[in-house]
């Protein structure tokens, strides 16, 4: 039967997933090159890594980079590295002209040089009235230098999340990102938004919950949140990617690479729904459709072994947000499951959570009421003969709206920018507390 393991947050799903793996190692005598951990969009690759990493257990990303190696991950991080730590030079370069603001290569390696001729650091030389550039570049330079001191001067009144979602924000990387619309700026934007999640589960965790990676291992308390605190604890993970070098892998992967693959082992994660289905597929005509197929990819992966896994609390934007399993598991049936259940421990429970839907069985999960009530809220409504879809510049805060699945609801909030709306919009027959839906591909009529 397929086993089906319901965690309660999602980083007790990338421990248990780990711990499950080396049971399947132990167990059956399976290879690592035998095991495969499949999920919908690249960005949940980063639990899985960091819980694998503990188990000393090898992985390699399939037709890409692990978390911390992506471009746009490491740039952000570079930003909140010079944030805590102006002197250090590596980070200083990779973002001083990333997003362009007029400070060329050529400025740069005078800023390099003048600082090695006097002894001192890039930034300590960045402001000597020696350097020879242009009074454009020199005039950029003071508005980078300003705006990274401003972040030093908030990083001891500020939260780590907090002060990391202003660097996003301020820095022009978050603008950067979300101008490319394509599926794979899409997928950058997402892997942005699960470092800002990572570094709101580590402001959010208590001494007495689960510590931070390999911290103890530092010779740190376990009780600093601040983002100097968080920045410690990834700098093993990132030295880890470069030695993980074995020829005897687990494979993560997304489902989409999946295709054409089999492994003895599988696991397929975040069977969530708005995750999987996606929530931008369930605005599209044949989105769900397209979703079922690709559940189809990658359940038929596995050979022998099939653990599906869900999470009922997710850290999405910053803030953990209550989930339901993918109506996907409905349909296959509860007859199918082995249910391994298990909520974990009280140290892997989000700040806040409420643990009483947690004790409700998987099966009862299936059949509770907000579960059939979402489901039959999720069916298309018949569209009225007048309805026609308002222009995306109609929908403003305030304004009552109509949408063919989830009937009518008030918008309560709209940001983003002009091409990438996404409104906050609260349904009057829909259990959920509010959707945020993006515009630009929503169907929505203003009445």
């Amino acid at each position: 039967k397929i086993k089906l393991l319901k965690c309660v947050t999602d980083d007790e799903e990338g421990r248990r997933v780990a711990d499950l793996i080396l049971e399947h190692k132990h167990r059956y005598h399976l290879a690592n090159s035998e095991i495969a951990i499949l999920y919908r969009t690249n960005s949940q690759s980063r639990k899985f890594e960091e819980h694998l990493r503990k188990l000393n257990l090898n992985y390699r990303v399939f037709g890409g980079l692990s978390f911390y190696q992506r471009k746009e991950v490491k740039d952000f991080v570079a930003y909140l590295r010079l944030s805590v730590n102006p002197r250090d030079e590596e980070a200083l370069r990779r973002v001083i002209n990333f997003p362009t603001r007029g400070i060329s290569d050529a400025t740069v390696d005078k800023l390099s040089a003048l600082a090695g001729s006097n002894s001192l650091t890039m930034w300590e030389a960045m402001m000597l009235p020696t350097l020879d550039i242009t009074e454009r570049a020199r005039k950029s330079l003071a508005t980078f230098r300003h705006m990274v001191e401003d972040w030093q001067r908030r990083a001891g009144a500020d939260s780590a999340f907090k002060l990391a979602a202003e660097i996003l924000r301020k820095s022009g990387l978050l603008d950067q990102l979300k101008g490319d619309t394509s599926p794979e700026g899409i997928g950058r934007l997402e892997n942005v938004n699960a470092v800002l999640d990572a570094i709101a589960e580590f402001s959010d965790s208590k001494p007495d919950m689960a510590p931070a990676p390999d911290f103890a291992e530092m010779g740190g308390q376990d009780t600093d949140r601040s983002l100097a605190a968080y920045l410690q604890t990834i700098t093993l993970l990132t030295d880890a990617d470069e030695k993980n070098d074995n020829g005897d892998h687990i494979t993560l992967m997304s489902i989409h690479a999946a295709k054409g693959l089999e492994y003895r082992s599988i696991f397929v994660t975040g069977m969530e729904e708005n995750l999987f289905p996606s929530f931008m597929a369930l605005e599209e005509a044949n989105g769900l459709d397209e979703e079922r197929r690709l559940f189809y990819v990658a359940i038929t992966r596995a050979k022998e072994f099939l653990t599906i896994s869900f999470a009922q609390n997710r850290y999405r934007f910053g803030q953990i947000r209550v989930s339901e399993p993918s109506r996907f598991l409905e349909e296959i049936g509860t007859e199918h499951f082995e249910f391994l259940g298990g909520i974990g421990n009280a140290r892997a429970q989000a700040p806040g959570y409420d643990p009483t839907p947690a004790r409700a069985s998987i099966s009862g999960n299936f059949a509770n009421p907000r579960l059939r009530a979402a489901a039959k809220s999720a069916a298309p409504m018949q569209a009225p003969a007048d309805f026609k879809v308002s222009p995306p510049e109609d929908i403003v805060p305030g304004v009552t709206v109509l949408h063919l699945k989830f009937g009518e609801g008030k918008v309560s909030n709209v940001e983003g920018p002009k091409d990438n709306k996404v409104a906050t919009i609260q349904f009057k027959n829909d259990e959920m507390s509010e959707r945020r839906i993006v515009l630009k591909f929503a169907k929505l009529q203003v009445v």
